[in-house]
């Protein structure tokens, strides 16, 4: 089984709806659940998968996605046959279309000519959710399907499993046949592939908005749902850093919240996220909000629905209320000192 299914990730998708977070950063990139970035799921699913080689396709601000993956090594993907690659996108223009660019991988055939995995897995990078893609493939091989599209009532996940050969197949005859991704052929009706779909019926969450980032996040923090996606015999992997636990001080409560390493807390936390490094002062109150990593709030502030980004510096005595329909995102970075009531 292990050599199989090849993983393929398109890390190319620009959301225009999630603008305020991937401004500095990949898609794929985007924290979430306190220790975790967006393709932490779908990378983890296809090595508790047995998948042992996986190629990243990215084409955005993909810096920070390379230097959170590295080597692979967190995933046991940092190996001296197959492991992680990366080929970001030479010559794409404009937004792509759909999930698995023709293009992008004809760029680098190569990679798809010399991997001896049977069946390729392509995925986006921005669901959330914790698969095993060995009982997809046995049902594709069950099933006589050309090609199988993963989907969850009837709506597509953009994930699909194909014979390698004919992906190749599909890669080099493009411009005959007007395909320029997975979705092209899926959606055409004249084609004559065996087209089959597999339901998923888990917890499955995909961030393609402020909104939908902001419901996920809130969502993982239901005892419920943390236990569909944190499983122990799949576990999420991620960046592993070295930070001391976090300190509570006097004043600090903590109600239904997530906290990772590293913090110092001495106020009100309660249905929040909160990352690693972060700081929050005497008599703060943080509700129903996203504080990424190494933020810093100062005493006496009050934040309601907030998204705030990296390295952000809240004042003393600050208000930002806002909604779960509409939640405040603070910029990476920025400095936030006004008065916001909303």
């Amino acid at each position: 089984m292990k050599k199989r299914l090849l993983g393929v990730i398109d890390a190319t998708t620009y959301h225009e709806d999630l603008e305020e977070l991937i401004i500095h950063r990949s898609l794929a990139a985007v924290p979430i659940a306190g220790r975790y970035r967006l393709i932490d799921f779908v990378l983890s699913n296809m090595v508790n998968s047995e998948i042992e080689s996986v190629a990243i396709f990215p084409k955005f601000q993909y810096r920070s996605l390379m230097d959170h993956l590295g080597s692979g090594r967190n995933w046991d993907l940092n190996r001296k046959r197959d492991g992680l690659f990366f080929f970001p996108s030479p010559n794409l223009d404009g937004p792509q279309q759909g999930i698995g660019s023709f293009t992008h991988f004809a760029a680098n055939l190569d990679y798809f000519y010399r991997s001896t995995q049977d069946y390729a897995v392509i995925a986006n990078c921005y669901t959330v959710l914790n698969m095993d893609f060995r009982p997809v493939l046995d049902w594709h091989l069950a099933s006589g399907c050309d090609i199988t599209e993963i989907r969850q009532k009837g709506k597509s996940l953009e994930m699909y499993l194909v014979k390698k050969s004919l992906l190749i197949e599909l890669i080099e005859t493009r411009e005959n046949t007007g395909y320029t991704c997975m979705r092209d052929v899926v959606a055409d009706i004249g084609h004559s592939y065996r087209l089959c779909t597999y339901n998923y019926t888990g917890f499955t969450f995909m961030i393609d908005s402020i909104n939908t980032y902001f419901n996920a996040s809130m969502s993982i923090l239901q005892p419920t749902i943390w236990q569909q996606l944190f499983l122990k015999d799949q576990p999420i992997y991620t960046k592993v850093k070295d930070e001391p636990p976090t300190r509570y001080l006097a004043g600090a409560r903590v109600k239904n919240a997530m906290i990772a390493n590293g913090c110092i807390l001495d106020g009100y936390v309660e249905n929040s996220i909160i990352s690693r490094g972060v700081k929050i002062g005497k008599n703060s109150v943080i509700r129903n909000s996203i504080i990424m990593q190494k933020c810093q709030i100062a005493e006496n502030c009050v934040l309601d629905s907030v998204i705030l980004d990296k390295d952000v510096k809240i004042e003393p005595n600050t208000v930002m209320k806002a909604s779960s329909r509409h939640p405040y995102v603070i910029r990476k970075g920025t400095v936030q000192g006004a008065l916001m009531n909303s």
